[in-house]
């Protein structure tokens, strides 16, 4: 292709809206365009990049044993209440009805109308295992739409689905998928990690991962041990207790005055005391349920594990100030779990802490030399707090490190949650009804897209890898009107066209500088500059966007040369 005849409209100004790299750089790059909140036009770079992923994405499911399908955007509601998710997805959910006021949505995901497809046509044990997948349009319709493609309200998304005829076979379902997960991210050039994750709204009995991209920008935490092969999402990573100190004594409970204090950290000042002796006591309100909870004063509350151990999914938020009050008597900041009746649950380190120091459910009053167990009672105990780098491995007992990452693809073993539901059952070899076991496995194609950046890219612009690249090569001439530099140009670009290598050819009557920093923002993986001083000593110039590297080639030998760099790298 050349440049000039390219719809690539690149902007110099970073847009004021654009908050993260990836958005910065694709709507500078002339890759998206915003049509609403969280909806985005494909440009023709960044169509070629999302047909790329797509590309490998398909060879891995097929080489597994997938089949493509095309499933329905518009969904009828009576297949998600089947399942009770109709009211459990929530907002994000884009509803509608259409003119005989039938209810419907735009799908944020396809389980039902995929098991409703597989309960009608498979009868056999015969016919299983079956994995069914797309590659299509997602809607969900997020609160706040925001970091460009990372968090949209329309994106691209290949989607399979297992169904298996009894849970070894979907644990094989299971590793497959993995095994080709490793091997898209791997092809696509990203350096990532597979961690262990909370099944969300999707749900299921089994385990699930997360394929994490890793980059500073991700907007999730995980922590990984550099020993084994453990790797987990902060919200699933397990927490092993810390003990107490096994001299201290059990002392007295003493009621002390503690104005203004209603914080941790001015609690510490007042006391003159550290976080690890405080009990930080938390009221949540879960549905219509009220409990209180327990952690060690320098832990944080992990609410996804709290909203799983109390039997999810389920509405969880901290109680209001009144609820609180009505409950301990006293203002937020001086609860304390002495003296009330509501349920109590407690992280697992709190059992073992000694003369702890607790709100005393009076306002501007604390409790020291609280002792859980004679002071209060627990009535479950739970790992419930989001695990911190450096703390031991659950695996090895070597230190956790603790890593950025964005999440691009994930694999759920979804056990019968669906299939049950829905009632989609086959005849074993003895003519036996059997539920099917099922498997859910995404990947975030356009969210692929934008953590590639984010893990790629310089103050100049996108460093793509070669794989994913919208172009492999641009062929820059320093000057379209010098005849023996645009003729060798275009002979070096008919070449590269002639290997099958991806090539474009910046024509455009324009500055040397336009153009570099053009391609720089870009991010073509080579670009060969054709001047006039080099042509000379009859050599071209070719850079790697990734290394920097420059490198004086013969200009007969260049296309040969540019195609086997090319071939190393996919």
């Amino acid at each position: 292709m050349r440049v000039s005849q390219l719809l690539i409209p690149t902007l110099r100004e970073t847009p004021a809206e654009a908050e993260v790299v990836s958005h910065q750089l694709m709507v500078r790059a002339g890759f998206i365009r915003k049509a609403a909140a969280g909806i985005y036009t494909y440009l023709p770079l960044a169509t070629r990049v999302i047909q790329k992923i797509s590309r490998i994405v398909r060879e891995e499911m097929d080489a597994k044993g997938g089949q493509e399908v095309l499933l329905p955007i518009v969904q009828p509601a009576e297949l998600w209440k089947e399942t009770g998710r109709w009211d459990v997805y929530g907002d994000e959910m884009f509803r509608l009805r259409d003119r005989h006021q039938r209810e419907f949505c735009l799908g944020p995901t396809h389980e039902e109308i995929t098991t409703d497809l597989v309960r009608g046509e498979i009868r056999s044990y015969k016919q299983l295992p079956l994995l069914l997948y797309q590659i299509q349009n997602k809607y969900r319709d997020e609160r706040r739409p925001r970091f460009g493609l990372m968090r949209g309200r329309e994106f691209i998304m290949k989607d399979l689905y297992s169904f298996d005829r009894d849970e070894a076979g979907a644990q094989e379902s299971y590793r497959k998928m993995y095994d080709a997960y490793t091997r898209v991210f791997t092809r696509c050039g990203l350096t990532f990690r597979p961690v262990l994750a909370d099944a969300g709204a999707i749900g299921g009995s089994g385990g699930t991962h997360e394929f994490m991209v890793l980059a500073e920008s991700g907007e999730a935490a995980v922590v990984y041990c550099s020993e084994c092969d453990y790797a987990a999402n902060v919200e699933r990573a397990e927490c092993s207790p810390k003990p107490a100190a096994a001299t201290e004594r059990p002392s007295e409970t003493a009621l002390v005055s503690t104005p203004g204090s209603k914080t941790i950290e001015s609690l510490i000042r007042f006391l003159k005391t550290s976080a690890e002796q405080l009990i930080k006591t938390l009221v949540y309100q879960a549905d219509e349920r009220v409990v209180m909870v327990l952690v060690r004063g320098d832990r944080e509350v992990n609410e996804i594990k709290l909203g799983n151990f109390l039997g999810g999914p389920l509405k969880l938020e901290l109680a209001s100030s009144e609820v609180v009050e009505a409950l301990c008597g006293c203002e937020t900041g001086y609860v304390g779990p002495v003296g009330v009746t509501v349920e109590i649950l407690a992280d697992a380190e709190v059992p073992l802490m000694v003369n702890a120091i607790t709100g005393a459910n009076k306002t501007g009053h604390h409790l020291t030399g609280v002792n859980p167990g004679r002071d209060f009672t627990i009535d479950r105990v739970a790992d419930l707090r989001t695990v911190e780098a450096g703390e031991p491995c659950p695996k090895c007992g070597q230190p956790l490190l603790a890593a950025r990452g964005i999440e691009v693809g994930q694999v759920f073993n979804l056990g019968t949650k669906y299939s049950k539901a829905m009632d989609a059952k086959y005849l074993d070899e003895n003519g036996k009804e059997k539920l099917m076991v099922m498997g859910c496995y995404g990947i975030g194609v356009t969210r692929t897209m934008a953590a590639a950046i984010e893990q790629n890219h310089d103050a100049d612009g996108i460093k793509w890898p070669m794989p994913i690249a919208p172009f492999q090569v641009i062929v820059v001439p320093v000057s379209v009107k010098d005849q023996a530099v645009a003729e060798a140009a275009e002979k070096l670009y008919q070449e590269l066209q002639a290997l099958g290598v991806e090539a474009v050819i910046d024509d455009r009557d324009e500055r040397p500088g336009v153009k570099f920093k053009d391609a720089d923002l870009i991010g073509y993986p080579l670009r060969v500059t054709v001047g006039a001083k080099t042509l000379q000593e009859g050599k071209v110039e070719i850079k790697s966007r990734h290394s920097g590297e420059v490198e004086l080639i013969p200009a007969g030998e260049a296309a040969a040369y540019l195609q086997r760099i090319i071939d190393l790298s996919i």
